[in-house]
């Protein structure tokens, strides 16, 4: 640790630190407009200048490192004079307006602080663009900083500022020279954030902000840390804060796609259905009405009738009285989430092969791995943050393995593409591991110390040789077996997938397979190494953690475990149903068939996002009531509900998320909810208490809930909010006597779950039945896109739509010119299950024979075409494969 003197004050450093952290740590803050900690120092401005005895010149502090001895002057009259006049320099050609009327940019304070007027040799900027929704240019007030040139290219990687001309000349635009719309931008914020001076702007957050919560987005997995400003009860602006997730970094939709809050056709009142219309009714009667007709219900068809849906949007508290509810109030095991349809596969791989089915490592360990191996997932679209800190990596020196079907951003500067055929991901990982075996590259140290079964999946997996199965993926065997090098040389190795990997027929066993390579080269337990799903939705992780789906309890505890029954039963005060619960695919075929008669939804639209539209809405149909607790009347209560219930948004409400690296990180509350609407702890309390069932629900915050939470799950029982106010910790985090536990970082450094050791799992390949024909000679699959999220509820409802307005058809050129269909023109898709009509988008992403398309808007009803084909262990459906035909329709 250096000891320097600042000022004559003895100073004793963290080893690495720069010279302008240091005066910044012992009170003496130098103005540094050209520097961003996030960004590399380049001393540009001259402003943060300081004198070093033995120096000959003053040094930038920003980009001087501190050494052992260092006497520093950070006051003399020599820094003075040249501070001014540097100051001087850059406010000659500044516009003396904007420091007046906008005072809160750090450069105009810096001005006034110094006294130094703005605007003598002001001139016309060279650079102005108003054409994007969220970010104004107005370069009449650039001092050639580079900040948002350095942050687009080493935080974000977009590389959509350049710097232009030379001398007088000289300004910053876009790097086509036209807009920030045709740039390649992908709307960020990360540029207006480090402007100092306002040349780029956030074109909405003008006015006023009269506070700022930290809090955590809602958006997906990723659980990046905010800051959200709030004026007159309404949001009005979000910027990102420092954590170990993002960085100070946020993506669009989590910066800018927020105006669902305040949209006009807020549910803000309980309704009933009366025939086909609905009608405003007060919290007493919603509640009355719905907690009879379930007693109603229930004593006519008994509990296992009914079943709980609940949210992966909602807070971990909850999704924790969601099933309390279906448990104890209704009496059944039918309770499911979301998570049924993205992220049970994974977690069902993972907790059967290591013992705990969530990711083994953290984010954290991005820029600690040589290589990355990413497995059906987009990150820079729909994981955008990770996705950014992975390109940077990979800048830095990291390997790039992608297996996707599409050229996806990351694909296009992988080492290795590997665009396999939809639906052979065991195939392939078989014929990686077939590779690894057979060209001596698995770690024999590791796998004596924490591998059983090597002998029996040898001989097993022989039959999977890549030169016996590349044909059927639709690669190469020379690029199947250097991806197996590549992987298995690289030290550590880390692996992200996605629902690439897991909405498939055989979607477990892929992961399964994958989690084979993990074993075989010793990528476990170790820091930059690991099997690490990227979860879709902002709390998927924890709404299945507390125990939303039928086998599993609070913790993913085996609801069948005799001691973890009793342990509950004890705690909650009752017996717990001994019936086996229903999934939601199990509840929609029970419907069909008559057998089920009531579902309670929250925030989670199944008539749009479940497979075979058609044949859900029909199941659906048949129930004899539907409870839709939402923000707006979705597809669901529109086309079958019988009761809604307002609820609050994430800005409306406190709580906890669980996030893709097990970090359970605070929700606060921003603003009030608008008129009766209200946190969906508090409609599930009310609800039970109308129900006879007051104790047992009875709580006054959500951290009284969460107290509970920690009582019976012994893995989170260290999660104080005390803890959580201030720390970002990932379970397991047991109670420990100080109440120190640092949390788990990493998993299986040890051991598994089931012991010191792991099993290979042989699995043998098994093709879906949903094939291509004549009659449908292409292959659809369906994801997620950059500017919106799931059923499009939350982000067309924001100028997202004008960034992106409409789910496309991606269809590569040559199968185009086949089909005779020309860009942005209107064509119908058709499969055996249905048809949507959808525009063009012709792109040399896709392979010949693939389409692709998002599913973000209602009315284009893109799940009218995916096929009832689902997981065969967790019934996850297989959103990846749908065979369809295309034609092009003419404009009326």
């Amino acid at each position: 640790m250096p000891h320097i003197s600042i000022n004559g004050q003895a100073c004793t450093l963290a080893e690495g630190s720069s010279l302008l952290q240091a005066l910044r740590d012992n009170g003496c803050q130098p103005p540094h407009p050209c520097h961003d900690d996030r960004l590399k120092p380049i001393g540009a401005c001259r402003l943060c200048l300081v004198e070093v005895e033995g120096q000959a010149r003053p040094v930038p502090s920003c980009a001087t490192a501190v050494t052992e001895g260092m006497v520093v002057h950070t006051a003399t009259a020599r820094l003075q004079s040249l501070l001014h006049t540097n100051l001087s320099l850059l406010a000659d050609g500044y516009p003396a307006k904007a420091v007046h009327e906008q005072a809160e940019h750090p450069f105009h304070q810096l001005l006034v602080k110094h006294e130094v007027n703005a605007g003598s040799n002001h001139q016309s900027p060279i650079f102005k663009d108003d054409s994007h929704p969220y970010l104004g240019i107005d370069m009449d007030r650039c001092i050639h900083c580079q900040r948002c040139v350095r942050i687009c290219d080493e935080v974000q990687g977009q590389f959509v500022w350049k710097v232009w001309g030379k001398g007088e000349q000289t300004h910053i635009a876009p790097a086509d020279g036209k807009s920030l719309l045709s740039s390649g931008c992908v709307s960020c914020g990360a540029c207006v954030d480090t402007c100092p001076t306002g040349a780029i702007f956030d074109k909405r957050s003008t006015g006023p902000v009269d506070q700022w919560t930290k809090t955590t987005c809602v958006y997906c997995g990723v659980g990046c840390q905010m800051e959200v400003g709030s004026h007159d009860n309404k949001v009005v602006a979000i910027r990102p804060t420092d954590s170990p997730v993002n960085h100070g970094h946020l993506c669009v939709k989590g910066r800018y796609a927020y105006d669902f809050t305040h949209a006009p056709d807020r549910i803000t009142h309980p309704m009933l259905r009366r025939g086909s219309d609905w009608h405003a009714v007060s919290w007493e009667e919603a509640l009355s009405f719905t907690a009879s007709r379930l007693q109603e219900l229930r004593n006519k068809y008994e509990a296992d009738s009914l079943g709980v849906l609940s949210s992966a949007r909602a807070t971990n508290e909850e999704n924790y009285l969601a099933q309390k509810f279906a448990r104890v109030v209704l009496g059944t095991n039918n309770v499911d989430c979301c998570a049924r349809v993205c992220h049970q596969p994974s977690a069902k791989a993972l907790k059967t092969m290591l013992g705990t089915g969530a990711a083994t490592n953290s984010f954290s360990d991005i820029e600690h791995t040589s290589l990355f191996m990413l497995c059906g997932c987009n990150p820079t679209e729909n994981h955008p943050i990770v996705g950014a800190r992975i390109k940077q990596a990979v800048r830095a020196g990291a390997g790039l393995i992608v297996i996707d079907p599409r050229r996806t951003e990351l694909a296009a500067c992988a080492d290795i593409h590997l665009a396999l055929r939809p639906g052979t991901n065991v195939l392939l990982f078989n014929a990686m591991a077939a590779t690894l075996l057979e060209e001596g590259l698995q770690d024999d140290d590791y796998i004596a110390m924490r591998v059983d079964g090597l002998a029996g999946f040898s001989s097993f997996i022989t039959a999977y040789a890549p030169e016996q199965v590349a044909s059927q993926c639709g690669v190469t065997s020379g690029d199947i077996r250097r991806a197996a090098r590549m992987y298995a040389l690289a030290k550590p190795a880390m692996c992200f997938h996605g629902l690439g990997m897991t909405e498939h027929l055989q979607g477990t066993q892929g992961v399964m397979s994958l989690i084979n390579l993990a074993l075989l080269t010793g990528n476990l337990g170790k820091r930059g190494s690991g099997i690490n799903p990227l979860r879709g939705q902002n709390n998927v992780q924890g709404s299945a953690q507390m125990g939303c789906e039928p086998a599993s309890l609070t913790g993913a505890q085996n609801l069948a475990d005799a001691k973890v029954r009793a342990s509950f039963e004890q705690a909650w005060g009752t017996n717990l149903p001994t019936s086996a619960g229903l999934d939601l695919p199990a509840m929609l075929a029970a419907a069909s068939s008559g057998k089920f008669k009531a579902m309670w939804v929250m925030g989670y639209d199944i008539a749009m996002s479940m497979p075979n539209a058609s044949q859900t809405l029909a199941a659906l149909a048949q129930l004899e009531l539907v409870i839709v607790q939402d923000l707006f009347l979705n597809e669901t209560a529109k086309a079958v509900g019988h009761v809604f219930f307002p609820a609050a948004s994430v800005f409306e409400k406190d709580g906890s998320f669980m996030n893709a690296d097990r970090r359970v990180q605070r929700v606060r509350q921003v603003v009030n909810s608008p008129g009766e609407a209200k946190p969906d702890w508090q409609i599930i309390t009310e609800l039970a208490r109308h129900m006879g069932h007051e104790q047992g629900f009875k709580f006054d915050a959500p951290q009284a809930i969460w107290n509970e939470i920690r009582s019976v799950w012994p893995a989170g029982a260290g999660l104080s909010y005390q803890r959580l106010q201030n720390e970002s910790l990932q379970w397991p985090c047991p109670a420990t006597l100080d109440d120190n536990h640092p949390g788990t970082a990493i998993l299986h450094q040890q051991g598994f779950g089931a012991g010191p050791k792991a099993s290979l799992a042989c699995i043998d390949y098994q093709p879906t039945a949903e094939v291509c024909d004549d009659d449908y000679p292409l292959l659809l699959t369906t994801g997620r896109e950059l500017y919106h999220f799931n059923a499009g509820t939350m982000t067309y409802r924001s100028p997202n739509a004008v960034l992106k307005p409409t789910d496309t058809l991606d269809i590569s050129p040559a199968d185009a010119r086949l089909l005779g269909l020309a860009q942005g023109q209107s064509a119908r898709i058709s499969s055996r299950y249905g048809t949507a009509v959808l525009p063009v988008n012709i792109t040399d992403k896709m392979q010949v024979g693939q389409l692709f398309c998002s599913f973000h808007r209602a009315d284009l009803n893109v799940n009218a075409l995916t096929s009832p084909y689902c997981d065969n262990l967790v019934h996850a459906p297989e959103y990846k494969v749908t065979a369809v035909k295309v034609k092009g329709l003419t404009a009326e």
